[in-house]
């Protein structure tokens, strides 16, 4: 059986990727569900405490959904086409979403599509040069279906989302970064280097406090702004008890650099 999805550890860092560079990276139902594995796999991982997403090849980081494969689908009728592509492909941007370690996307070619929702999905995305991005589904006839008529309003604001989504047309990575669906654009050859500097960056910090903010950013933006306070203020109270806490606090009050178990 193919590896649709690759996954190399060094250090803290796990760099998954898609790999069907034949086909653009078009994400398979193999492909979604190998990667859905891989998470999970890796969130139990005391020794990963970051994640890369990328692309085989140079061409792509993914060109979307596989179509062949989700025109059989849809064929055999509205039951199978929302089971087989529809919930996969949202659990597995809601999974990206939600998971309880940074996922950075280093995007390194063309985005579109699937490929376009999972940059959204993901928690911070470093894009190449060379990196294209679209939300070409309409010219198929259809809205897009991994949660893209839904985070990339919240990304980019609606008008400006709609003018994607409704027109199809394709756009640069330093659009993208206007866009706020990316941070940061970069020659191709420091596409991963900045991806891994970026996780070490963060890598620096307490893995509870991390987690805890992805849970009170990543939940709180579908609630109420009092609802997200109170959701902070729960994010918090978890890590009162927490020897990171303590550690961060007395590292502070002493002058020293804490030193995190599991970092």
């Amino acid at each position: 059986m193919p590896n649709f999805v690759l996954c190399e550890t060094a250090g803290r860092i796990a760099t998954l990727t898609l790999n069907r560079p034949e086909r653009l990276n078009a994400i398979n139902y193999a492909m979604a569900d190998e990667l859905l594995a891989c998470l999970d796999r890796l969130e139990s991982e005391p020794d990963v405490g970051a994640v890369i997403l990328t692309g085989a090849g140079e061409r792509a980081f993914s060109a979307g959904g596989d179509i062949h494969e989700f025109s059989a689908s849809v064929q055999q009728g509205v039951a199978p086409a929302l089971r087989d592509f529809v919930r996969r492909g949202q659990s597995m941007t809601a999974r990206l979403e939600a998971f309880s370690k940074p996922v950075i996307a280093a995007v390194n070619g063309l985005a579109y599509g699937g490929g376009c929702e999972i940059t959204e999905a993901v928690h911070l995305a470093v894009a190449s040069e060379a990196a294209v991005f679209a939300k070409p589904e309409i010219k198929l006839g259809m809205p897009p279906t991994f949660g893209g008529t839904q985070r990339l309003p919240r990304l980019a604001g609606r008008k400006r989302a709609l003018e994607l989504l409704l027109t199809g047309d394709s756009f640069s990575p330093q659009r993208a970064l206007e866009l706020g669906l990316v941070n940061q654009v970069v020659p191709p050859a420091e596409l991963l280097p900045a991806a891994r500097r970026l996780a070490e960056r963060i890598l620096r910090h307490s893995p509870l406090a991390v987690t805890s903010i992805i849970n009170a950013v990543t939940r709180g933006l579908n609630m109420s702004i009092g609802e997200g306070l109170q959701m902070e203020g729960e994010q918090f109270a978890r890590m009162v008890p927490s020897e990171d806490l303590r550690e961060g606090l007395y590292a502070w009050i002493d002058r020293r650099e804490a030193v995190y178990a599991g970092r």
